[in-house]
């Protein structure tokens, strides 16, 4: 079927295709005002938008580059069941000796310990009674201080509005975090450096909420806010509105409860000024639910001064920490969930001693299902028990930095602190669960050890001068194509732009970063695809000059040139595929770009010219080829 020209165009075509509806989005957004954003962002758009894009590496658009550092002397401190002189010793000793020789921590600890003459069990008989026990005891807490630093640090950076941040461990005891496009360094550095707070706050009633958000209705249509803004704005929606007489409720089916819009439906500016408040929010069982495109809406109206001052000062609404997939009449979407909380928390986390994923005991209610199991200090089992025995039956939620993590039913009165939380549906989200719990009280500081700064004038600068190399090379590579292989160097040169195309539309549908380092792989990726039709044009030429017909020529040519390109191909596309294995991020910006650019020439300047070739000597009367 490869043999006709016919079916082959039809895959460039389809190819094609592709690399239109990947890059549209892109073009769109790179159009779009920092009004027109914002405009989005409120009707929900926005982030669907931004899902498709080719995203700019922190180099491109400027933010800021944090490398963070657990403190692991200053936990092993806190860890130990006492302090002297000689631990502090060799604590430093130890802390000198890994900055420099970069060894692992605990290795050389348990080294200067043993020169010391330091019997740690003195120190750490809750780790173990010998000496390996200890030391893994101590690396264990000490990787549970990362991941409590990690999941803090993830709920914290969407304040910043950043797309794509990389918050990565690195080693045993450092975290790379990159925020590109934030504006405010400063505050971002101070936010992640705060002390997590966990809080045990309890759900008010569903019907309690209800109230509140009516009430805010009323007071938005009369006292102002921002309602004008957001109706206009969903005016702007493409698909499905619904009138304010037919009410939400009808277009969602019988998968919600009560009046609102999916992710993939819009509201109608009619609905909003009925309800501008509770036109975004339904009830789903006994929770509050929200659309994840209309986060940000409500995010605008609770932010709204008076909608501030008319919620009640004994009550706050929180978000859900994560989206949750509910059923729709057409499928799933995509919801936050509200809660209608207290303000004041009945407990904080800085009591929880011990807090671990398990299986649930046989006989109990969660038997064979993971659970989390809680213990907490004296002070806090007292106030745990208070607060539990007062509301049986009720639910209180697990808020760790303004966010409800889950929000459980209190079965019982807890005496002593020894808490069971049940519910989870896997043990990774137990993990989680228990990862949040622990990371209210972090044992260990966390230093920012490595910092850069990109402004947004020198990432633009970096993109002109990218785009300028970029565009000066093809220029001159294209210059030369036309010259040497006139009519030819044309069909490269088409093959090359594709080339380019094909790149770019791998990255934004894979949702990769573009950064410096990625363009020049780009730039180098233009260098082998057109070297790769050099090798073709040449065998071409060769036969020719042998006295083969044009279609002769051409067959030989890319018979005997292919095997030569593959192979050089074959093996860059495995240096690449190393280095974005090991490599870090400039090295893997640079990787990804020449992978996908390998692969594209391979496809363009074996196919797609092979292709135009086949098509122009189907004709009978060509005698001579233009190379």
């Amino acid at each position: 079927m490869l043999s006709r020209p016919g079916p082959r165009f039809a895959i460039i075509g389809l190819m094609l295709l592709w690399v239109i509806y990947a890059l549209m989005p892109t073009v769109q957004y790179r159009a779009l005002t920092d009004e027109q954003k914002e405009a989005r962002r409120i009707d929900g758009t926005l982030e669907l938008l931004e899902h498709r894009i080719i995203n700019l590496g922190l180099d491109l658009q400027g933010g800021i580059h944090l490398v963070l550092e657990v403190d692991l002397p200053a936990l092993v401190r806190s860890l130990a069941d006492g302090r002297d002189d000689r631990l502090d010793e060799v604590l430093s000793q130890t802390d000198a000796e890994v900055a420099a020789t970069d060894a692992e921590f605990f290795d050389v600890f348990a080294t200067q310990a043993a020169a010391a003459n330091l019997r740690l069990i003195r120190y750490f008989s809750s780790q173990g009674t010998k000496l390996p026990e200890i030391i893994d005891g101590l690396r264990a807490e000490a990787d549970d201080a990362v991941s409590r630093a990690l999941e803090i640090i993830r709920n914290r950076v969407d304040q910043f509005g950043v797309s794509e941040p990389t918050i990565q461990k690195s080693g045993r005891r450092r975290i790379i975090v990159e925020l590109a496009g934030i504006k405010d360094p400063e505050q971002a550095r101070k936010l992640i450096q705060n002390t997590a707070l966990l809080e045990f706050n309890l759900l008010q009633d569903i019907s309690i909420a209800q109230e509140v958000m009516l009430k805010l209705d009323d007071v938005i249509k009369v006292g102002g806010g921002p309602t004008e803004e957001l109706a206009s704005a969903q005016d702007t929606i493409a698909g499905t509105t619904v009138s304010e007489d037919t009410g939400l409720e009808a277009v969602l089916g019988a998968g919600l409860d009560t009046a609102a819009a999916p992710q993939g439906l819009a509201i109608s500016a009619a609905a909003i000024s009925a309800n501008p408040f509770t036109a975004y929010v339904h009830v789903h069982g006994n929770d509050l639910v929200v659309p994840a495109r209309y986060r940000h809406a409500v995010e605008n109206l609770l932010a709204s001064p008076v909608v501030r001052a008319n919620i009640p000062s004994d009550g706050a609404f929180l978000w859900s920490a994560r989206t949750e997939q509910l059923p729709v009449h057409d499928g799933e979407q995509n919801f936050y969930q509200l809660y209608y909380v207290y303000r004041e928390p009945g407990l904080t986390g800085g009591v929880i001693t011990k807090a671990r994923a398990d299986i649930g005991a046989l006989g109990s209610s969660s038997s064979s299902q993971p659970v989390v199991n809680v213990s907490m200090n004296n002070e806090g089992a007292k106030v745990w028990a208070r607060m539990t025995g007062a509301n049986v039956g009720r639910r209180v939620a697990l808020v760790l930095d303004k966010k409800v993590h889950m929000a459980p039913v209190i079965n019982s009165k807890i005496p002593n602190g020894a808490t069971v939380i049940e519910g989870m549906d896997s043990m990774e989200e137990a993990k989680m669960i228990a990862i949040v719990l622990r990371a209210g009280s972090l044992p260990a500081p966390v230093s920012i050890v490595e910092e850069r700064s990109v402004g947004p004038t020198m990432g633009q600068d970096s993109i002109n001068m990218g785009v300028r190399a970029a565009s000066i090379g093809g220029f001159l590579v294209i210059v030369f194509m036309l010259v040497y292989y006139r009519v030819s160097g044309l069909i490269a040169t088409a093959a090359l732009i594709f080339n380019i195309l094909i790149v770019l539309a791998a990255l934004a549908s894979l949702r990769a970063t573009l950064t410096l380092p990625g363009i020049a792989g780009l730039i180098l990726t233009v260098g082998m695809a057109v070297d790769a039709n050099v090798l073709i044009f040449e065998r071409i030429r060769e036969e020719l000059e042998k006295g083969k017909s044009v279609r002769a020529a051409i067959d030989s040519g890319y018979a005997r040139a292919t095997v030569t390109i593959v192979d050089a191909n074959v093996t860059t596309i495995l240096a690449a595929l190393v280095l974005f294995q090991f490599g870090s991020g400039p090295i893997k910006g640079f990787a990804i770009t020449l992978f996908w650019g390998i692969a594209a020439s391979m496809f363009t300047a074996i196919f797609m010219t092979r292709t135009i070739f086949m098509a122009i000597t189907q004709r009978p009367k060509i005698k001579t080829l233009s190379i």
